[in-house]
């Protein structure tokens, strides 16, 4: 308990602070965000703004765990050596993204196929080592399993190595992108991430306490390295937090493609290794959301002929559009992601009463 405490309040405090002088050395260097020119004329303003401010929430995560693991003494272990690879390799794509539209003057950076490319490459690796016996315990067990899991592994859903790779590319790529759809308003990427990396942080914790020792039982665990995974989860929390103090509105810096791509593939990377798959997209309900409104938004529009359900995709815009505050949007948003936690969190813990 004590590193994930450590974890959480060194990460804090790096992206509390980090940010405010990447803040000063972005603005010097012009690494300033373009705006969509088709979006909310009220974003115009914003152009010009600091972004990349992704790169302060991942080394303060990074930085945050790691002097946890040494204050304590303690090894890190498989996965979460693991879970920091999908998180900063994902960062990595996403700063690629974010260069080249600086460098660029554009608002797109990387080619669609090219992104895609790098966040497939990344997500199967991530993957084959999940899976791969090399990085079993003494008990067996690897960080991820062939096995779908909702609350916990559903034994009876076994799927083929292949197909499991596919399934783990589908939430890393799905959800990075997800977030990166997301976070569209000051605050509000950063702020649904911090509840859902909090609630990740519970479920670790949860998991450790009754993790399956020497005589398994109907309600333990069989997940590896819960605890370790907590301390990451601590740590990215507190860094959501230290940077959305800057990030809130008015944004003082952007996180970028550089911090939505590492947020969501980790928060794929938590339903992995944690087996609650399903459970992810019931406690990161508003990414699901907003990633559904662009879908439909586009496949109306192509099969209308031009007609539109939304007055703008990602939703969040729709809500501007109709005269909502932009601050009035991400607070209920907030209360949105709360709710769905709160369920999630819920589900989780009413399905380990039930077999006792």
């Amino acid at each position: 308990m004590r590193a994930i405490l450590l974890g959480g309040g060194i990460s804090l405090l790096i992206s509390l602070l980090g940010t405010r002088v990447v803040i000063s050395l972005f603005t010097q260097w012009g690494y300033g965000q373009e705006i969509r020119d088709d979006g909310p004329t009220s974003h115009h303003t914003k152009r010009g703004t600091p972004t990349m401010g992704g790169v302060v929430i991942i080394l303060a995560a990074v930085i945050g765990y790691f002097a946890a693991k040494l204050i304590t003494f303690t090894p890190p272990s498989a996965s979460a050596l693991l879970l920091l690879f999908l998180f900063v390799g994902m960062g990595l794509v996403g700063f690629l993204d974010d260069f080249i539209k600086i460098s660029k003057q554009r608002s797109l950076g990387l080619r669609s196929k090219a992104k895609m490319a790098g966040q497939t490459v990344i997500a199967l690796v991530f993957g084959w080592l999940a899976l791969s016996p090399w990085l079993e315990d003494e008990n067996g067990r690897t960080p991820a399993s062939e096995k779908l899991s909702f609350l916990r592994e559903l034994d009876w859903f076994v799927l083929p190595t292949i197909l499991a790779l596919l399934l783990i590319w589908l939430f890393v790529a799905g959800f990075s992108n997800a977030v990166n759809l997301t976070d569209g308003l000051d605050g509000l990427a950063a702020g649904a991430c911090a509840m859902v990396f909090g609630a990740y942080m519970l479920v670790n914790i949860w998991q450790s306490n009754q993790f399956c020792q020497d005589v398994p039982s109907a309600s333990c665990y069989n997940v590896r390295d819960p605890l370790d995974l907590a301390i990451i989860a601590a740590a990215i929390t507190g860094a959501c937090f230290g940077f959305l103090w800057w990030n809130a509105s008015p944004a003082k810096i952007f996180m970028g493609d550089t911090g939505s791509l590492a947020l969501g593939s980790a928060l794929a990377g938590f339903a992995i290794l944690t087996r609650t798959e399903l459970l992810l997209v019931i406690l990161g309900g508003l990414f699901v959301l907003e990633t559904m409104s662009v879908m439909l938004q586009v496949g109306f529009f192509k099969l209308t002929k031009g007609k539109r359900i939304f007055r703008m995709a990602p939703i969040h815009h729709h809500f501007e559009m109709l005269g909502w505050e932009q601050v009035t949007v991400v607070i209920r948003f907030w209360i949105i992601t709360g709710l769905f936690v709160a369920t999630g969190l819920g589900l989780f813990y009413a399905e380990w009463v039930s077999k006792l």
